[in-house]
């Protein structure tokens, strides 16, 4: 690592973060509206992205500087068994399609703009509508502050801030800068923003992609050479748990862990906020269509990038913190003006993201919790408003986050949100293809699997982590080790499936429905395809 700042990298890193900078303040005037004033068009831009803008933006929030960062640490520090985020990505887009235009259309006919607006107008349970709410911004902010994470590590390699003897307020200046940028061109633009900046870090990440997995192997003596040096790496003994550091292929008592952390991990994607607030944004449930059939490009592109784990293996990258390895291996073997292309790609991809995160997160505080609970008679102007001021109070938590947590419980807090947001996913998706759920059963098994995998997760240790130190735990009645939050989604769908026999047996009030079939095939030509969220119904208790 540079003993100084290495400044060419650096002048890169600054045009293009001032270039995204002017365009998210631009984004405002894109598309502009008439009626700015609604959380349609700050927050859902309108609703009116065609098929490659929702791509690109689909992929600016999916694909995440932490993604950039994570998944290639991960096999640097393991090996192959952190290439589950290849499979998970292939398996996500089969299920996306079977469930996403349909949300999409009951989405736009009724004018919701969160899960949660959906889940209660389907079940008719402000209870259930709000433990939706409450997980989805509890399982988003630690996601937030993992892309400041990112960002911080770009900084820390290219000696910007000083060590960590350094005051921290000027060690952490360049953080609080860019997020600060960051906060006023959201508030400014809302989704459009994002939605644009998005081509830029979509381009610049495909450019570094394809040069480091040409450039690097040829320094490096090609991929045998490269594999050959991580085999010997990973069948050293790690001396913390006396066992080989990693492995080229899982072995068979990781099998367990890989599948289930790959299905798990493809069931809780699109259950997130920010997956959600990008896919409603489109103007058509043929541009969702579309994108599930070339979102795929996506895991292409992930597969690649996480062979640069191998890579920092082969040219010797030592760093103590394993999210260093990447933006070390750029500066390390790139010439510095492209190393300042690798790492604006890596800071770019954080700010999108976490743009998108935090509109997320203040819809469903907006519609949720202050218009549910704080005030009914909320105007789409002052919905508009706060959902605003939530968004900067959303960055500013997680900016608190990071800058007073140790780096490896933020990563452990985000694994804690994957478990998390995957409860939601009886009330969400199991609401767009049936009825049948009773409410309160959605919401005791919501609980079940909310507490089950919380205090299972806090019983997990690791070297450094004397409680939440992974996401695998042994599952019940099997005594194989799996991921703990597909083991909660499990008792979680057993418990609402029990419940609702037992709550239809005994004709418990099962609230008002106020969606139709017809509603969830509805496309934006049909007439009346979007009318306004009652702010509570007759049968919206819990």
């Amino acid at each position: 690592m540079n003993d100084g700042v290495n400044g060419v990298a650096l002048a890169v890193f600054l045009f293009f973060f001032l270039l995204v900078t002017v365009m998210g303040f631009l984004a405002a005037r894109w598309r502009k509206a008439a009626n700015e004033h609604t959380l349609d068009e700050w927050g859902l831009g309108g609703r009116s992205f065609g098929t490659w803008v929702t791509w690109f933006l689909l992929g600016g929030d999916l694909y995440t500087a932490y993604t950039f960062v994570a998944v290639p640490a991960a096999i640097y520090a393991a090996g192959a068994a952190g290439f589950f985020a290849v499979p998970y990505t292939i398996l996500v887009y089969p299920l996306i399609f079977t469930f996403l235009p349909r949300l999409w259309s009951v989405s736009h006919k009724h004018g919701y703009v969160t899960t949660s607006d959906f889940v209660r107008g389907r079940f008719g349970s402000k209870g259930l509508s709000l433990a939706v709410a409450l997980t989805g911004i509890l399982a988003t902010m630690p996601y937030i502050a993992l892309q400041l994470v990112g960002i911080q590590a770009v900084l820390d390699v290219m000696g910007v801030g000083g060590g960590e003897s350094t005051n921290w307020f000027i060690k952490d200046l360049p953080l609080l800068i860019a997020f600060g940028v960051l906060a006023a061109y959201t508030y400014s633009s809302g989704l459009r923003a994002p939605a644009l900046i998005a081509f830029v870090k979509d381009t610049l990440i495909y450019l570094v992609i394809a040069v480091a997995i040409i450039y690097i192997p040829i320094k490096l003596g090609g991929f045998d050479d490269i594999f050959a040096s991580a085999s010997e790496a990973f069948s050293e003994t790690n001396p913390a748990t006396g066992a080989p550091r990693g492995a080229l292929v899982p072995g068979d008592a990781g099998q367990w862990t890989y599948a289930t952390l790959a299905l798990g991990s493809a069931l809780a994607l699109f259950m997130y906020p920010h997956s959600i607030t990008a896919t409603l944004s489109s103007r058509s449930r043929e541009v969702i269509r579309r994108n599930t059939t070339i979102l795929p490009l996506y895991s292409l592109m992930l597969g690649l990038l996480a062979l640069l784990g191998f890579m920092a293996i082969a040219a010797g990258v030592k760093v103590d913190n394993g999210q260093l390895a990447i933006p070390q291996l750029f500066e390390n073997m790139f010439p510095d003006w492209f190393a300042g292309v690798a790492f604006a790609a890596i800071g770019i991809g954080a700010l999108v993201p976490a743009a998108i995160m935090s509109i997320a997160a203040a819809n469903l505080f907006t519609r949720n919790i202050y218009k549910d609970f704080l005030k009914p008679d909320a105007t789409p102007a002052q919905e508009t408003k706060v959902s605003k001021i939530v968004s900067l109070l959303v960055k500013v938590g997680a900016l608190a986050f990071v800058l007073t947590m140790d780096k490896t419980v933020a990563i452990n807090f985000q694994l804690l949100g994957g478990i998390w947001i995957l409860q939601t996913f009886p009330a969400l998706v199991g609401g767009l293809f049936t009825r049948w759920f009773h409410r309160w059963a959605l919401l005791a098994g919501w609980a079940v699997g909310m507490v089950y995998g919380t205090v299972a997760a806090y019983g997990v240790a690791s070297p450094t982590q004397k409680h939440f130190g992974g996401s695998a735990k042994e599952i019940p009645g099997i005594g194989e080790i799996g991921y703990i939050g597909l083991t909660a989604f499990v008792i979680n769908l057993l418990v609402t499936v029990v419940l609702t026999f037992v709550l239809r047996a005994v004709k418990a009030p099962e609230g008002v429905d106020q969606t139709k079939p017809e509603d969830y095939t509805a496309d934006a030509g049909d007439p009346d395809v979007q009318v306004e969220l009652p702010p509570a119904t007759a049968g919206s208790t819990h």
